[in-house]
């Protein structure tokens, strides 16, 4: 029951901060968006917890943004392509596949990995008395 707790948490809160992020840079959402960024949230710590914390930063967020990234194309093509919603379309960016991802959101997502990162390892740790992590960049 505590993993359950410890994995909706993250999740509402990855959603919701994601969303807002959203929200505030470009002005509006989709509530895809949400799971979406949940369930990134939920792999930043889990890839933490399956390395007990100990492999590198850059190699944590390197697992995170291909994770990030292959969701990111996955729902695109769910969403965009297949239920022509138009959440998103980046055909317009440099260095994009199918208008789904592109090379300048990959590097902001790798600033948002780390983030998620580093503090869903510290709120598992400080609300779940989870392990405690130990981050180091090299």
């Amino acid at each position: 029951m505590k993993k359950l707790s410890e994995y909706l948490f993250l999740w509402a809160l990855g959603g919701t901060v994601y969303y807002a992020f959203e929200m505030f840079f470009r002005g509006f959402s989709h509530w895809t968006m949400f799971i979406l960024g949940g369930l990134c949230f939920v792999f930043c710590a889990q890839q933490g917890i399956w390395t007990g914390w100990n492999a590198p930063l850059w190699k944590q967020v390197g697992w995170c943004v291909i994770f990030v990234t292959a969701s990111e194309f996955t729902t695109g093509i769910i969403v965009n392509k297949i239920l022509r919603w138009n959440v998103w379309d980046y055909t317009d960016l440099p260095f994009q596949l199918m208008g789904q991802i592109c090379l300048p959101f990959i590097i902001i997502f790798s600033g948002l990995c780390a983030i998620g990162i580093l503090s869903s390892g510290w709120l598992l740790h400080y609300i779940y008395n989870e392990k405690k992590p130990h981050f180091h960049v090299l």
